[in-house]
This record gives structure tokens, C-alpha cells and sequence, in this order.
């Protein structure tokens, strides 16, 4: 497969270092007290004026999952919408010497890649968007930036690894790029050095069961990391890619303890790691450590699972103790998660950050553009660095083209004592992102 043989044209592990310099336009001007009601911090106003009209629109169209079984990372997304909306209907950006309204069209994309594909033409040929925002893995963002590259419209996405969304798009490493399409995430060398790094806590036999569905994740996850980690001396045991939304994964648990695996990986949907853990407690599958990408990213997962959710492992893109703060709110993430929870009575999601950051590069691109002229936005993206709430983010530092890196780290889901909710996610691995503190070490499964 294409992603596998170009991934090796790719620096192994790219480190995501701390820009000095922010983009200055976004918070160069003054504030105006809170921008909405769940946004009580002080915000850094993109105009220099909160009294001036504005004098432009600039459509912005909100594409993720809000329905479906991808939809928990969209569940945030309306509170990131309503929240930035409100801020700019306070602050309009200020380009070129104009200022500009924000309207934001937000679609549901169904967790369906055709549906998503359908609302960005919707969104290009109907509405009439500047711009478009994406986030929610491939299946999402993918369509979605290809509607953009073929229409000619700026895209900026996120929450996908950058090899599925640049190579998966036919991108080649060294050789062909895009134009119209720019993306920040980490790579599958951040989540091979982040899990290697929770395993290497715990002794076991360094065998690993590979639990990967047959879609664009799974795919460049299996056909990926079994490289990325065998210089360590850890083998992956893939029994075959399984169906999203299956219902029996006895086959897989019987290849697991066959072969005696000791470690749990994989990439599946929420509900196909529900079923397919129960499923392996109850035939006797019982791993030292088990760390699984997208399944576990949300509260609602772990509590659908109860008592056997305990010390399961996931990569934590993002979180409430997470070292940055919004370029245009001035909230830092342990505000905005908690304004998140005091709107919506919810527990904080890792999504919600990517999704506000979203807003925060277009803004940036807007002003770097002089305005909203599609070229402009496009032709301003190359050279893009701006800090924003997940992060230091620079388009210029590769690992190729498009793309700008995220700081990763991992964590562990713990049953809260008397907290406000029942888990909290833990971080215990920080070491390629030292910048975002540890809360705890690795704990295995079965102490």
C-alpha cells in the first residue's frame, strides 16, 4: 500500500518544538470582556475596535460528526460553534484595513464519508463558504479536504493523523503536495513512541494484539506501526482487519490468546471496542496493558464499560491540564475546559480543543491573507505559525508539506474519588511532549 512504502521517505519521529512567535495580528488589539457566557475569561479581541461595523462577512462552513458512531468527536462541537460565534459577532476580524463578520454554516456529517463529501459540495456550490473547517478522523476529513482541493476552496482540518490524510490522499512525501488543503495532528511516529513508552512500564513478553478495523485508520495503523516498533523487540499479531460494527470478535480473541499476547493495541470505532472488550473478558483475554487509539478518547466510552475500564491506555492529544491557551480568547485549557463543563453539565472531551484551534488558524490565515480571498488564505497557510490552545502550530517544519504537528502524550482512564465525574483520564506518558505535566505513572490491568 502506498502509505507504508512512502511513510519511509519520512523522518521517523518528528519533535514538536516550542515556537517563540505567535501570530501578532490576533492579539494585537484590546479586549472586551467575555465573549459569550460560557467564555467568562478576558479575550484578546481580533479587532481593533469592539465598537466598529463590521463592514464584510466571511462564510466559515463546520464540518464533523455530530451523529452516528463517530459522533463523540463532534459532541463538543456545538458548544465550540455557539462560543465562537459569539466571540465574533464581539470581536470581528480586522484584514486589510476591513472589518469582518464571522457566519458560521455548521453540517453534521452522519460518521458517514460519502454524507461528508455531500455537505462540503453543499457548503462550496450552495452556500457560498470562504473557508471550511474539518475534524473527526479520515473518514471525515478526508472527503471533506478533497471536496476542497477539487473546488478550489481553503480547507483546514484536524483530528486525523497526518500519514492517512496526507498519504491516504495520494500526497507522496518529497514529490506531490496540495494546494488547497493544510491539516495539524500528529503522526503515527508520535503514537508508536507514546505507546512503546506506556508498554516499556509494564513487564510483559513484548507480544501485541492488534485489534484494527478495516478502514483508513485501521489500515495505516496495521500496515504502519509493526515496523515502527520492532526495533524494540515488540511484535504486532494482526489476525486480520475486522469489520466496523461487527458483533462477535471471537475470532480475534481466540488469535490473541493463542498467541499469548500480553499487550492490547488498536484503532477501533467506540462501539466496536465496547463489544469487543466485554466479549474478551468474558472468553478470558486478560492483557497487562492495553492501549487503544479512538475507541477510548471519550468519558462516554470508558463509562459504557464500567469496572473493566479501569487503567485502559489512550493517547491524549489534548487536555485540561495542557500548557496553552486560545490566541483569540486568552482562555488557557483548564478555563475552556471548564467552561465547557459549566455550559453543558459535560465532562471535558479531547476533540474540544482541536475544534475551537480550528478557529483560531482561519483567523489567522484571514488576517495574514489581508482578508477572505481564497488564494490568499491558501498562499498564507505555507508559511503559517500560530500558538493556539493545542498547542505551538508551524507549517513550516513539515514532516511534509500541509501539514503542522501537535504534541501527543498518554494516558490512563481512573476511577475518580468522589469527583465531579465518575473516570478522569490520567496522563502518564510525556515523553515526546514534556511540556504537558504527567498526573501518574502507567498502572497495568491486572494488579
Amino acid at each position: 500500500m502506498r502509505i507504508a512504502r512512502s511513510i519511509q521517505a519520512v523522518a521517523a519521529i518528528a519533535a514538536v518544538g516550542l515556537l517563540a512567535t505567535a501570530c501578532g495580528n490576533l492579539d494585537s488589539s484590546s479586549s472586551s470582556g467575555s465573549a459569550s457566557s460560557a467564555a467568562a475569561a478576558p479575550a484578546a479581541s481580533t479587532a481593533a475596535s469592539t465598537e466598529a461595523v463590521p463592514t464584510g462577512t466571511i462564510k466559515v462552513g463546520f464540518v464533523s460528526a455530530e451523529t452516528g458512531p463517530l459522533a463523540g468527536f463532534g459532541e463538543a462541537d456545538k458548544f465550540v460553534v455557539d462560543q465562537m460565534g459569539a466571540y465574533f459577532a464581539e470581536n470581528p476580524i480586522v484584514a486589510g484595513g476591513t472589518n469582518y463578520n464571522v457566519e458560521i454554516i455548521q453540517k453534521d456529517a452522519e460518521s458517514d464519508s460519502k454524507r461528508a463529501a455531500e455537505v462540503a459540495g453543499e457548503l462550496i456550490n450552495t452556500d457560498g463558504v470562504d473557508v471550511i473547517l474539518v475534524h473527526g478522523t479520515p473518514e471525515m476529513v478526508n472527503p471533506v479536504s478533497d471536496q476542497c482541493e477539487a473546488n478550489q476552496v481553503p480547507c483546514i482540518s484536524s483530528d486525523a493523523p497526518w500519514q492517512p490524510y496526507f498519504i491516504g490522499r495520494g500526497g507522496i512525501p518529497g514529490e506531490t503536495s496540495f494546494t488547497w488543503t493544510y491539516h495539524f495532528f500528529w503522526g503515527l511516529e508520535d503514537i508508536a513512541a507514546v505507546y512503546q513508552d506506556m508498554w516499556n512500564q509494564v513487564d510483559t513478553n513484548k507480544k501485541v494484539a492488534g485489534f484494527f478495523p478495516n478502514d483508513p485508520d485501521g489500515q495505516a495503523w496495521s500496515e504502519n506501526l509493526p515496523t515502527m516498533v520492532e526495533a524494540n523487540g515488540y511484535t504486532i499479531n494482526n489476525p486480520g482487519l475486522h469489520t466496523n460494527l461487527s458483533q462477535d470478535y471471537s475470532s480475534q480473541i481466540s488469535a490473541f490468546k493463542k498467541n499469548k499476547d500480553e499487550i492490547l493495541m488498536g484503532v477501533p470505532l467506540p462501539p466496536d471496542f465496547t463489544t469487543f472488550w466485554k466479549q474478551a473478558k468474558q472468553q478470558g483475554f486478560n492483557p497487562k496493558i492495553a492501549t487503544i487509539g479512538k475507541a477510548l478518547l471519550f468519558p462516554s466510552s470508558i463509562e459504557a464499560l464500567g469496572d473493566i475500564g479501569e487503567n485502559l491506555g489512550t493517547e491524549v492529544w489534548w487536555s485540561s491540564t495542557s500548557p496553552f491557551k486560545s490566541s483569540l480568547t486568552g482562555m488557557s485549557a483548564a478555563e475552556y475546559t471548564q467552561a465547557y463543563t459549566d455550559a453543558t453539565s459535560k465532562q471535558w472531551t479531547q476533540p474540544l480543543g482541536f475544534s475551537e484551534a480550528l478557529f483560531e488558524v482561519m483567523a489567522a490565515a484571514v488576517i495574514a491573507a489581508g482578508g477572505p480571498d481564497k488564494q490568499g488564505i491558501v498562499d498564507a497557510m505555507k508559511t503559517m505559525k500560530v500558538s493556539t490552545i493545542v498547542g505551538d502550530l508551524d507549517w513550516t517544519t513539515g514532516p511534509v508539506p500541509n501539514v503542522a504537528k501537535t504534541p501527543l502524550t498518554g494516558g490512563q482512564w481512573r476511577k475518580t474519588d468522589g469527583g465531579a465525574f465518575p473516570w478522569d483520564l490520567v496522563i502518564v506518558s510525556n515523553s515526546i511532549a514534556p511540556m504537558v505535566p504527567t498526573g501518574g505513572t502507567v498502572e497495568p490491568l491486572n494488579k
